[in-house]
């Protein structure tokens, strides 16, 4: 029985960890989130930080996943309008923790090596945004200028590649750029005129 709650506990501490993670690197950036203020917050030692995650490649992945929990990115069954919402409202959030944008660049970078602990986060996570991307667009029978997959991988390699020029250039209007282009590439349907 005491192994149950002693698991529990542990989950609990990594859930804590987590959210402890996120909102250091959201509000001092990537390269001045250290592991040891990590453990800070949470009240344990670096080492303790390395018994839950193996590595620090492993914990920024992790805190990448508990992101993309807390954005909810891919839910299925959206109308376009609300699809197209939901991704620039992402976007639009992206804006106000930069360090996690960093965090996200970087390691897709070093994720492009298959022995890094993050290389198939990066490919599970690709596969799922495209798929959210290909089947909520378009789910009101639309036909869009390119196919559904084509579609998804311009629509994520432009806002992978703006969050690039936003990290280099803060006045890269994100939301704004994004919006133009899933119109240009999707148009709305125009309100119909009672």
């Amino acid at each position: 029985m005491a192994r149950r709650g002693s698991y529990a506990k542990g989950v609990a501490r990594r859930e804590e960890i987590l959210e402890s993670a996120l909102d250091v690197i959201g509000r001092k950036g990537y390269q001045n989130a250290s592991l040891k203020e990590i453990a800070e917050v949470v009240g344990v030692t670096p080492a303790a930080l390395l018994h839950y995650f193996g590595s620090k490649e492993e914990l920024f992945t992790e805190v990448l996943r508990k992101r993309d929990e807390h954005d909810g990115l891919g839910p299925a069954g959206l109308s376009d309008a609300e699809a197209r919402a939901a991704f620039i409202g992402v976007i639009r959030h992206n804006t106000e923790v930069p360090g996690l944008v960093a965090l996200f660049s970087r390691l897709s970078v070093d994720a492009a090596d298959p022995e890094h602990p993050a290389h198939d986060y990066f490919l599970d996570r690709s596969a799922r945004l495209r798929d959210s991307i290909a089947d909520n667009f378009g789910a009101d029978g639309r036909r869009s200028t390119l196919d559904p997959d084509t579609l998804a991988r311009v629509i994520q390699a432009a806002s992978d590649g703006l969050q690039l020029q936003w990290m280099i250039d803060p006045t890269v209007d994100m939301p704004g750029i994004m919006g133009a282009l899933i119109d240009a590439l999707h148009p709305p349907v125009p309100p119909t005129i009672d």
